[in-house]
């Protein structure tokens, strides 16, 4: 036999395959793996079809000029702050391509990365390759999942290259606030710190709120990668297409990445992306339509023993389940997925040590009549 260490001994298959294989199995109502359960608009598959005549070769490394034009003139929008797409926007093979390359791109052995638990199960492996140490703060569901800033400070040393940061929130749909980037900018100033922000749904922000992009924070801003994705906002998780917005510094150090991952990615589905980027309506609308869908799916618990948890964003509810049994989130969440043919994510494997939480999260990116019959299940359970 050939035999070789492990570079991440520790590292098994995802929760989400997991959890999406299992539901598939048992012919489950999948509210598991974070991915919407409908289409993409017609109009965006009209402009794919089109574009695929002609644009197939390989795509400029940073990106199809024209998209990185259309996102920079669509984030300067939105956001009213300005972006050059030549010199801070870069094109990649998804977000997590995104935080890979952010990540390795400055972090070196024995460089300490902070990140919130519970935090996205590939922030904490990504900091392993590049030889860094992650350092975990746990966040309290009592608590609403809030940062204590103060905690922040005391985990800084002189060894802390980046700081992780995700909202709105995957897997808790918690929100930043604008005081927090006020916070965390005092945190980082004067340092040489760096951040890495995880903001792929900053369309899916709920009850009239705005999302505090690290992008509006001057401090914040220049020295963050912000790391974004065209699937959850237009439904396309498929085509994974995503993109880092950074100052000029860093995206010339991350485009070196970058170029050794995927190089370029899909030439056909950034032409098409970079039309239909031009029409605001196309996600404006976005935490609207989500907005509805959570409160179709929470309302289906009034009066049952699951307590629904804030959702302020994303497109996750968290229910816990306390009052209804002592079994581990991840024991529960595979019987429910065998028994009575509902898959969830056990939120305990998304932080470092498990707090002992009783919480499991579910995607409400799906048909209405999908949210409808998983809850009708779920509320039977004993």
């Amino acid at each position: 036999m050939i035999s070789f260490p492990s570079k991440q001994p520790q590292v098994q298959t995802t929760i989400f395959t997991k959890m999406s294989a299992l539901a598939l199995e048992h012919g489950a109502l999948n509210l598991s793996q974070g991915f919407p359960g409908f289409d993409c608009a017609p109009a965006l598959q009209e402009l794919l079809q089109h574009y695929a005549k002609g644009h197939n070769q390989y795509a400029p490394m940073a990106g199809v000029p024209a998209l990185r034009q259309s996102l920079a003139a669509k984030t300067s929008s939105f956001y009213d702050i300005p972006v050059d797409a030549d010199t801070e926007v870069t094109i990649v093979s998804g977000a997590t391509e995104a935080l890979f390359a952010a990540i390795h791109c400055c972090v070196s052995p024995g460089d300490e990365v902070i990140l919130f638990d519970p935090s996205y199960d590939a922030y904490d492996p990504i900091i392993r390759l590049a030889g860094g140490i992650p350092i975990h703060i746990p966040l309290k569901a009592s608590n609403n999942f809030a940062i204590d800033w103060s905690s922040v400070t005391a985990k800084i040393t002189p060894r802390t290259r980046a700081i992780m940061v995700n909202s709105p929130h995957n897997p808790t749909g918690a929100v930043w606030s604008m005081a927090d980037l006020d916070a965390f900018a005092q945190v980082v100033k004067g340092t040489n710190i760096l951040i890495v922000s995880d903001e792929v749904y900053e369309h899916i922000v709920f009850d009239g709120a705005q999302h505090a992009s690290v992008l509006l924070h001057p401090e914040l801003r220049k020295r963050s990668f912000v790391c974004g994705s065209f699937g959850k906002t237009y439904h396309i998780t498929g085509w994974k297409i995503g993109y880092c917005i950074a100052p000029k510094f860093l995206t010339a150090e991350f485009r070196k990445l970058h170029q050794w991952v995927t190089f370029s990615s899909a030439t056909p589905l950034q032409y098409a992306l970079a039309e239909y980027l031009k029409e605001p309506a196309h996600y404006l609308g976005l935490s609207d339509f989500y907005q509805k869908k959570r409160d179709l799916f929470s309302s289906q618990f009034v009066g049952s023993r699951w307590k629904v948890l804030p959702s302020a964003g994303s497109f996750f509810q968290c229910l816990d389940y306390s009052a209804i049994s002592n079994e581990k989130d991840v024991d529960l969440a595979d019987r429910l997925t065998r028994e009575i043919k509902v898959a969830s994510i056990p939120v305990s494997v998304f932080y470092e040590t498990d707090p002992g939480d009783k919480i499991l999260r579910f995607c409400f990116a799906k048909e209405d009549e999908v949210l409808v019959e998983a809850a009708k299940r779920l509320i039977q359970i004993l």
